[in-house]
């Protein structure tokens, strides 16, 4: 372990900086936390489920780390980022105590599912369970690779292995890199990243979300792609193993990965004042202490999920509190909004953006 925190301190520092041309045609990342509750997002570390018996972790630890007086102090501490920078410059969705709604629309409430219908507009009825299945819908992602000025300039980033199936690896035409697949790039610090996955022997579904952060650093400072998806999902595994303390520093520890990435695209001429980030989660999870650790459709609060966005487009009305209901399929179409596309599938259900710049 201590080799494997060694290498990764390495590789953090050792990504020397590039340069591309700033070019006028928008740029967009979109970043997803598999199963992050909003409760977590909106209110902060749950006590209620740290002092619970069947929690083993320190719940004292995780209150002085990311507790507070207040809900509002307790989430900021947990995500400084979302909290201090995103909400005075974009807009966060979902706080259900202002009955401001963010929801899925598929009847599934689980992964595959939930990206799918982030990605290509489609609650899609048919049951795609979370397997190496090829998505037959048309995604945004390569709707957008097919656009002038686009084309070579999409990128994939994903913990979780099934994404090439989602993304229909097959058909998409765009770069993706998940799981412990190799990047098989010839610089020094993929190499390296290649190295580090194969040291770590007992492999999962899902990759160490810090390895996915620095493949991704690394192809951004490379290629400089255009449009990126960087998925992260550590999250969702700590919380189906009920480990409610690595859950909360998995969070915490994302929002500062997408901290850093956000200052590093605004060190970057390419991406400086032209690069819209949108944050979002493909489920939720149960909203009871017996039942947080788990998501489907029979589990009440799997659907409620949250949204967060900012950008050169975006205006700062912070978090948004008004009375509204947005669902995950209304995704795609503002994706391409942002660089001033219009996508429908062919397989979409709904054909509008979220209408982000009203007035509250």
């Amino acid at each position: 372990m201590k080799a494997v925190i060694l290498l990764l301190t390495v590789l953090a520092f050792y990504l020397p900086a590039s340069a591309g041309d700033s070019l006028t045609a928008p740029n967009l990342f979109i970043i997803t936390i598999d199963g992050i509750r909003w409760q977590e997002v909106f209110l902060g570390l749950d006590e209620g489920i740290a002092a619970t018996d069947a929690y083993t972790g320190d719940a004292v630890l995780l209150r002085q780390m990311y507790g507070g007086e207040s809900r509002q102090e307790s989430r900021s501490r947990l995500m400084p980022f979302l909290w201090n920078i995103i909400a005075k410059r974009g807009q966060i969705y979902g706080n259900r105590t202002y009955e401001n709604h963010v929801n899925v629309a598929n009847w599934y409430k689980f992964s595959y599912p939930g990206y799918n219908e982030m990605l290509t507009g489609n609650a899609d009825p048919r049951l795609i369970p979370n397997t190496p299945v090829a998505n037959e819908n048309v995604n945004v992602l390569e709707f957008i690779n097919s656009q002038p000025g686009y084309t070579g300039k999409v990128a994939a980033f994903t913990s979780w292995n099934i994404f090439p199936f989602i993304l229909n690896e097959q058909r998409c035409n765009f770069y993706i890199n998940s799981g412990y697949e190799a990047l098989d790039r010839k610089d020094t610090v993929s190499e390296m990243i290649d190295s580090l996955q194969r040291f770590i022997r007992k492999k999962g579904h899902t990759r160490h979300d810090e390895i996915t952060y620095l493949a991704a650093r690394e192809y951004i400072k490379q290629e400089h792609p255009k449009v990126l998806l960087v998925s992260f999902g550590e999250a969702d595994e700590y919380a189906h193993h009920g480990e409610y303390d690595n859950y909360i520093r998995s969070i915490a520890n994302t929002d500062r990965m997408i901290g850093e990435l956000w200052a590093m695209i605004q060190a970057d001429p390419f991406y400086r004042n032209n690069t819209t980030f949108l944050i979002t989660t493909d489920h939720g999870r149960g909203k009871k202490k017996t039942t947080w650790t788990d998501h489907l459709f029979l589990i009440r609060g799997s659907g409620a999920i949250w949204l967060a966005m900012m950008g050169p487009d975006i205006l700062p009305f912070g978090e948004i509190k008004e009375k509204r209901n947005i669902y995950q399929r209304q995704f795609a179409q503002t994706m391409a909004g942002f660089l001033n596309l219009r996508f429908v599938s062919p397989h979409s259900d709904t054909g509008h953006a979220i209408d982000f710049n009203r007035q509250q």
